[in-house]
């Protein structure tokens, strides 16, 4: 009787950490999605709580193996994925001193708005192509050494979140280098910590984990885990890689001209070269995945959690009656704006309501409709902020269309990719046809494919071609598209025009801040 092997994928994402366990053909099995919160005390912050995080990576390890009726002799190992850009503070004796600072808070932009007005800031990207912005540890790094340096004088390490959970489960800071190339002070060139980044943020090397490739094998578990979990301590752990890098490779966009646009939460467009390739303009980033394969694109602030802002704000009573009738209230939005024409009968939406990063890179930058009048509905104002996030994405592509050329293909995936409405909107704007893969959940697929690969049990990562099925494709409307030509160019004149006033009313709300902007967000 052959044994049934299997791969588990983990992607520790912003407000959720899903599990998902696959077979060796990229089938998943069984999976587990356990969610948090995301701290929001003050309108820049954007915290979450470590301890929280370990505890819903074990919980869903434990799940995923009891829901697959697995034995532990069947488990070849375990892969990571994890959102980018997270710093925690640790003290000497391996505490945290911080929640995980996550790559939405802004508390830094002060200082990145410094750096991007000098030649260093711009040095700084061209060695380690993570753009100037608060969500890179780098400039968080200036803020705390500026504003909190009680706490930095407490620090012996510095480290994610992935960092952190695998250091409880096998008492070792390693950092994979994809991981570090997106924190700010790693050299893309000479894959190490770059010196004048270090330099810049007085931080020594010994504070930093270890750095190891994306394949990286971890084994040895702290016994008292692998009970709970039900696992072989000696299972191998693959380090992984970060969310991004991993969706390209989990949707099979990893060959030149095929561009991955991914909506969760945040949101990002990539495509893959074969070495790093710098955006001499500073609005891309460039991060490493595995040998011979990079990406290259622009991630957004402002996805799924625009989607749920107006749902929860605009739309409380249909999410109240929807959870009466336990139906999904997202899908009911996206019903209702279904009914709208493409245009939303010219209302636009910037749906800048965390700051942004691509296409814009101003942690600034503020929400707006534009183009209201009475004969606009909510029904409008659901469909407009759809379009408005697929607007954003559209800049970003144009600018990696002006660094690696025309798009050939068009992967789509994440929590928006469920929706009908969302993905012929992404076809019809993009003017390109939409492929959509069977798996939803890329970066967790994307990890186990790096795990397999890892472990020898597939050739090379072009394997995932195998796994990765079309489920549809979605071809532009013509007269759909011909509409979105005509309001694009607004839109795009609109965000350069707004921009010069985002700075200000972002000071006005950080003079007089909500006592009660607590946000608790789950997924």
């Amino acid at each position: 009787m052959n044994m049934t092997q299997y791969m588990i994928g983990v992607d520790l994402g912003t407000t959720s950490t899903k599990v998902v366990l696959f077979d060796l053909h990229g089938q998943a099995v069984a999976s587990a999605n356990n969610p948090y919160p995301l701290y929001q005390d003050t309108p820049d912050m954007a915290e979450e709580d470590p301890a929280e995080i370990f505890d819903a990576t074990i919980t869903g390890l434990t799940e995923v193996l009891r829901r697959g009726h697995v034995r532990p002799s069947e488990l070849q190992g375990v892969s990571f994925s994890a959102a980018m850009h997270s710093l925690i503070l640790m003290d000497k004796d391996n505490a945290p001193l911080t929640r995980v600072i996550t790559w939405a808070d802004n508390r830094a932009a002060k200082y990145a708005e410094q750096l991007k007005d000098n030649d260093l800031g711009m040095a700084l990207f061209k060695n380690t192509g993570v753009p100037t912005h608060p969500m890179s540890p780098m400039v968080k790094l200036l803020w705390l050494n500026a504003e909190h340096s009680d706490l930095v004088a407490q620090t012996t390490h510095f480290v994610g979140i992935k960092d952190y959970i695998l250091f409880r489960l096998f008492g070792r800071y390693v950092e994979d280098d994809s991981l570090a190339n997106a924190t700010g002070l790693f050299n893309i060139h000479t894959m190490d910590w770059d010196e004048q980044a270090l330099s810049l943020t007085h931080v020594q090397r010994a504070q930093l984990p270890e750095l190891v490739d994306t394949t990286y094998q971890l084994r040895g578990m702290k016994s008292a885990y692998a009970d709970v979990i039900g696992i072989d301590p000696n299972t191998p752990f693959i380090i992984g890689a970060s969310d991004g890098t991993l969706s390209n490779l989990g949707v099979n966009a990893i060959d030149p001209g095929v561009l991955a646009v991914t909506i969760g939460t945040s949101g990002a467009v990539r495509v893959v070269t074969d070495k790093p390739v710098v955006d001499p303009q500073g609005r891309l980033f460039t991060y490493y995945l595995a040998k011979d394969r990079w990406v290259v694109g622009g991630p957004v602030n402002n996805g799924g959690i625009v989607f749920r802002w107006v749902r929860d704000q605009l739309f409380a009573p249909e999410k109240l009656t929807a959870e009466q009738l336990q139906i999904d209230s997202y899908e009911l939005l996206t019903d209702i704006a279904a009914k709208i024409p493409a245009g939303a009968d010219g209302l636009l939406f910037h749906p800048y309501l965390g700051g942004e990063r691509a296409p814009i890179w101003d942690a600034n930058a503020r929400g707006s409709f534009f183009g209201l009048t009475r004969q606009h509905t909510r029904a409008h104002m659901v469909r407009a902020a759809l379009e408005g996030i697929v607007y954003n994405l559209y800049m970003v592509m144009l600018m990696i269309e002006g660094i690696t050329g025309k798009p050939q293909a068009i992967q789509a995936t994440g929590g928006f990719a469920r929706s009908a409405l969302w993905r012929q909107m992404l076809a019809d704007i993009f003017e390109q046809d939409v492929n959509i893969p069977e798996s939803f959940e890329s970066s967790a697929l994307g990890a186990a494919v790096l795990g397999m690969d890892s472990l020898g049990l597939i050739d090379d990562l072009s394997a995932v071609k195998d796994m990765v099925g079309v489920t549809r494709t979605h071809h532009p409307n013509p007269d759909n598209f011909r509409v979105y030509r005509e309001l694009l160019p607004i839109w795009i004149r609109l965000t350069r025009e707004l921009g010069t006033e985002y700075a200000a009313i972002a000071d006005f709300q950080r003079a007089h801040p909500d006592p009660n902007a607590h946000i608790a967000a789950e997924d």
